[in-house]
């Protein structure tokens, strides 16, 4: 089975899917085929919940050790909303001290033709989203979305988390061919507080991490 349940120093991740709505030009999975030499390259795209809670029980020890669990691989994991759904139910069940956070691009509500944040309200603890970009010029270039008007599909998803009251951090790549790609980072903090999130900047790093 493939690696679904991975682990970066003490923290645990999922990964649920290799399906993405977008090509980031930064994205580590062009870089190479694993992190910390977990292979997040799936044989199959037809992942269930269930295959995913028996690899976290398999490391239950270990995954509550970090005190934190992260849904994010080599794909969008919202796209696997459902899925998401009844891992999530099932860690507030069975590990309700475990911090639950999803790494995400913004586009689950379009994917799944519905606002899905009012159902992830209360099944996770914070959420955080690629910003990318100041503008949806430079968000087109960098992160190659396979739809239009994913930019401000994004904005409205971070809009709706806020809302909710969900925990919402906005992010940035950073230093990543700026003569090409002229990040405005310190707009790009303007932009995440004026919708009432947290903002973070991490430096773009050869290995992802």
């Amino acid at each position: 089975m493939s690696n679904l349940v991975y682990f970066l120093g003490q923290k645990a991740y999922i990964n649920i899917t290799n399906a993405c709505t977008n090509a980031c030009r930064f994205c580590v999975r062009d870089i190479k085929d694993n992190v910390k030499g977990a292979n997040l390259w799936l044989d199959v795209q037809n992942v269930s919940a269930q295959d995913v809670i028996e690899q976290i029980e398999n490391s239950a020890q270990k995954v509550l050790e970090g005190g934190e669990i992260i849904f994010c691989g080599y794909g969008e994991p919202l796209i696997k909303f459902e899925e998401v759904k009844k891992i999530c139910q099932y860690l507030r069940k069975e590990m309700p001290e475990l911090k639950i956070r999803i790494n995400t691009n913004g586009h689950g509500s379009f994917v799944n033709k519905k606002n899905i944040v009012p159902e992830l309200k209360g099944l996770i603890d914070s959420i955080s989203i690629s910003l990318n970009a100041q503008d949806e010029k430079l968000y087109n270039e960098l992160s190659q979305p396979k739809f239009e008007g994913a930019y401000e599909t994004m904005l409205d998803f971070a809009r709706e988390c806020v809302k909710c009251g969900i925990d919402t951090t906005m992010s940035v790549v950073s230093k990543f061919q700026e003569d090409k790609y002229p990040l405005d980072v310190e707009k790009c903090e303007e932009i995440a507080h004026s919708i009432g999130a947290k903002f973070r900047n991490r430096e773009w790093i050869q290995e992802g991490y």
